[in-house]
C-alpha cells in the first residue's frame, strides 16, 4: 500500500528532532548559561505546546484531509528548525522547538488513524510495528548526524542539515492522491459531527489510559536526563553521550519490529506488559553500574524494550475506539502520554535538586511497575 509508506516515511521526518533537544541539554546549560530548572524547560515546554496540540489534532482528522495534515506538520518542522539554528537567547530556542513540536499531534493522529483504517486487524501490530520502526530509524539517524556535527562543525547545523529533505517530502506528500481523502470518508461516513470526547472514554480505554501516563512517566524521568547524568557523573564526553544515546533509538527500531512480533504472538496487553517489565529491570541496574560498557549495554536493552512498547499501544487504542471515533480516541491517547511526559521532567528536576542526579533511576522505576500493575486490571484479550 503507498499510502501506508507515505504515511511511515513522514513518521520517520517527524522524529527526526524528537530527542535532538534533550541530548542537547548538557550543550545548552554551557552555551546559554541555563540553570538546571531553564533546561527542563527546554523539554518541558515544547511537550506541553504538543500536549494542548493531542485534542483538537483529534478533531482535525476527522474533517480534513490526511494529505494537508502531513504536509502542514512537514512545513512547520522545517521552518521550526530554521528558527532554532539561529536561536541567540534561551527564549529563541524554547519558542522554535515549543513550534517544532506543535503540529507533531497533527502527524500522529492523522497518520495513525489512517493506518487503524487501512489495514486489517489480523495485520494491525504487524503495520504498527513498521510504522513505529521508521520513527525510531528517523530518531536515531537524527542523533547519530548530530553527534556528527558536535564533533566537527557545531550543534546548529543539525537543524539546518534536516530542515531541506522535510520541506521536499511534503511537497512530494501533496501528490499523493491516496491521502486526498479525510478518515471518515474512507469508513463511508461524515458523521461525525456530534462525536464528543466521553463517547470514546469506555472503563477499559480510561484503565489503558492510566498506564500510559504511568509508563511514559518513567520513560521521560530517565530519558530526559540521561546523557546530562552521563556527562556529569559518568564523565562522558558530550559527543559520546549523544552517540550512545543515537544508537539507543537506533536500536529502537528493533525494538518498535519487536513489539510487533511480540503483539502478534502473545496478544497486545501481554506484550506491553512485557515492554514495561523489562525496560524497569536495565534502569534499576544503571543506577548502580559504572562501567562504560555495562551501562552502554543497559541503556540499548532499556531502549529496546521502551520502543516495544508502542506497537501494542497502538493496536490496543485502534481496537478500543469507536469506528466513528479513531481521530479522537488517538488524540486522547497521545495527550495522556504527552501530560505525563511533559510532568514527569519538573518533577525529576526537583527531586535531583533535593538529592542528586542518581535519584532519576528509582524515581523512573517506580512509575513504570505502576504502569505495570494498572495494566493488569484491563480486561483485553485480544
Amino acid at each position: 500500500m503507498k499510502s501506508f509508506w507515505v504515511v511511515c516515511i513522514t513518521h520517520m521526518f517527524v522524529e527526526v528532532y524528537l530527542l535532538t533537544q534533550v541530548a542537547l541539554i548538557p550543550v545548552f546549560i554551557r552555551e546559554f548559561d541555563m540553570s538546571l530548572f531553564e533546561a527542563a524547560l527546554v523539554a518541558t515546554v515544547p511537550s506541553l505546546t504538543q500536549l494542548f496540540a493531542n485534542l483538537p489534532s483529534g478533531f482535525m482528522a476527522e474533517r480534513f484531509s490526511t494529505k494537508k495534515l502531513l504536509f502542514t506538520s512537514m512545513i512547520t518542522e522545517a521552518l521550526s528548525a530554521l528558527l532554532v539554528s539561529q536561536a541567540g537567547n534561551f527564549w529563541v530556542l524554547v519558542l522554535g522547538v515549543s513550534i517544532m513540536r506543535l503540529f507533531s499531534p497533527v502527524y500522529h493522529v492523522s497518520g495513525l488513524s489512517r493506518i487503524s483504517q487501512l489495514v486489517e486487524r489480523e495485520k494491525m501490530n504487524r503495520s504498527m510495528g513498521f510504522h513505529n520502526a521508521l520513527g525510531s530509524f528517523g530518531s536515531a539517524i537524527g542523533l547519530i548526524v548530530l553527534s556528527i556535527f558536535l564533533a566537527t562543525i557545531g550543534w546548529r547545523w543539525i537543524y539546518i542539515f534536516w530542515a531541506v529533505p522535510i520541506l521536499i517530502w511534503g511537497f512530494i506528500i501533496l501528490k499523493s492522491e491516496e491521502l486526498g481523502t479525510k478518515v471518515s470518508e474512507d469508513i463511508g461516513t461524515e458523521e461525525t459531527s456530534g462525536l464528543k470526547l466521553p463517547s470514546i472514554l469506555s472503563t477499559a480505554f480510561i484503565i489503558l489510559l492510566f498506564a500510559i501516563g504511568f509508563r511514559a512517566m518513567g520513560y521521560a524521568g530517565a530519558q530526559t536526563y540521561m546523557t546530562t547524568y552521563l556527562v556529569a557523573i559518568r564523565d562522558f564526553s558530550e559527543s559520546m553521550a549523544s552517540l550512545i544515546f543515537g544508537f539507543g533509538t537506533f536500536i529502537g527500531i528493533l525494538g518498535s519490529l519487536n513489539g510487533g512480533y511480540l503483539g502478534e504472538k502473545m496478544g497486545a496487553k501481554k506484550a506491553l506488559s512485557l515492554a514495561i517489565l523489562c525496560s524497569a529491570i536495565p534502569l534499576s541496574a544503571m543506577a548502580f553500574l559504572t562501567q562504560f560498557y555495562l551501562l552502554a549495554i543497559a541503556y540499548l536493552v532499556f531502549m529496546f524494550f521502551s520502543n516495544s512498547v508502542w506497537t501494542p499501544i497502538n493496536a490496543m487504542v485502534a481496537d478500543l475506539a469507536p469506528i466513528t471515533g479513531k481521530g479522537l480516541s488517538f488524540s486522547a491517547y497521545l495527550f495522556t502520554d504527552g501530560v505525563a511526559s511533559s510532568i514527569a521532567p519538573l518533577m525529576a528536576a526537583s527531586i535531583i535538586g533535593l538529592y542528586e542526579m542518581w535519584y532519576i533511576f528509582p524515581f523512573s522505576v517506580v512509575f513504570l511497575i505502576m504502569g505495570l500493575i494498572t495494566l493488569q486490571f484491563l480486561s483485553y484479550s485480544r
